[in-house]
């Protein structure tokens, strides 16, 4: 019986020996550089709006020479886009979830509006009343985000009925009375917090522009390190799969719009700092929000959800600025800047578009 074994294994190992070692081997194409590239900036999606920013101030610094790289005219440039920064921070937030809003300008006037009549007409001290904007600020994007998580109301009807209700409110509740800077310096400084000047390495910045790079720091950690922000990636990418592995989509929904609004109340604050009065009427409520669509998408964020960054938002951000400053310098006229501008969104979805086919 021992024999007949032994036997039965020498054949099985004869027969073993005589095939090769790899049984199964799964061929494997190389990829080419564009493929290559492909997959790094699907990875890397602040990679693109970096590139281009880069891109840009090397363009207009040959173009213009060392006045553009004076340190008056790039503190200039964050200067500009400090206010269209901050409301871009909080319009990724909303886009990363694959939707959108269109109320965030209106919002952020609307606070600093609720902010200068808390002072003034009510005599509050001029800390509650700021709190009272962020307060107002977050109790209506909470509005905006039960809306759109509970009776599943499309965020873009959503957001345009807000924006013309408290764009409305705005109007109606200040009587379009405007706060002069001169009275808001005199009895409350704080409103102007944000204005405040510093020297830094021959530069003047405002505490505003600080604000500014510290929130998208900030979210971008955030988003990137923390449950919370892996649940506004998995809610954009596909809510359906995101609420199977455990996420709580509604209330996520929720948390991220209650914080696009008071973010967007920042904005307002800073918006205070900014242009020293208190005006119901500055073109941010009207305007402000395509703004900051247009620096989200030119910073890579994609519009359906699920893939981006704060940082190339900033970037995106950097960006018009680079190009509105840069046009002035040259003496080009304004609607150069709109035409590239134009061109540039239409570019970054379709560089978009590709990238997204590598997770397709």
């Amino acid at each position: 019986m021992t024999e007949t074994q032994g036997s039965t294994t020498d054949k099985i190992g004869s027969a073993l020996s005589g095939t090769a070692e790899e049984v199964v081997s799964f061929e494997s194409e190389e990829k080419t550089a564009l493929e290559n590239i492909q997959h790094w900036l699907h990875r890397t999606p602040a990679a693109v709006p970096l590139i281009v920013l880069l891109a840009s101030l090397a363009a207009f610094g040959i173009l213009l020479g060392s006045k553009f790289f004076s340190p008056f005219a790039l503190t200039l440039i964050l200067q500009q886009v400090q206010i269209v920064g901050i409301l871009a921070a909080a319009q990724s937030l909303i886009i990363l979830t694959a939707g959108i809003d269109l109320s965030v300008g209106a919002i952020a006037v609307m606070c600093s509006v609720i902010m200068g009549q808390f002072t003034f007409r009510y005599g509050l001290p001029p800390v509650l009343s700021v709190f009272c904007g962020l307060a107002a600020g977050t109790a209506i994007g909470a509005i905006n985000g039960w809306l759109v998580a509970k009776p599943k109301l499309p965020p873009f009807i959503v957001t345009l009925g807000m924006w013309q209700i408290v764009l409305a409110a705005n109007y109606i509740y200040s009587a379009n009375e405007t706060i002069r800077s001169q009275d808001v310096e005199a009895q409350a400084a704080f409103l102007q917090f944000f204005g405040t000047k510093f020297k830094l390495a021959g530069a003047s910045i405002t505490l505003g522009v600080i604000a500014m790079c510290l929130l998208v720091f900030i979210l971008a950690y955030v988003l990137k390190h923390t449950a919370w922000g892996r649940h506004v990636y998995a809610v954009g990418d596909d809510p359906e799969a995101a609420e199977l592995a455990g996420v709580q989509v509604g209330r996520t929904l929720i948390s991220v719009y209650a914080l696009a609004g008071l973010i967007c109340a920042l904005a307002g604050w800073v918006m205070i700092g900014r242009f020293g009065s208190v005006s119901p009427s500055l073109s941010t409520g009207q305007i402000g929000n395509i703004q900051a669509i247009t620096a989200v998408v030119i910073g890579g964020i994609s519009l359906f959800g699920g893939r981006g960054s704060i940082m190339g938002a900033f970037f995106g951000a950097l960006i018009v600025g680079v190009f509105e400053l840069g046009l002035r310098m040259a003496g080009a006229d304004a609607q150069w800047t709109y035409l590239l501008i134009g061109i540039l969104i239409i570019s970054a979805v379709a560089v978009d578009q590709w990238i997204r086919r590598v997770a397709g």
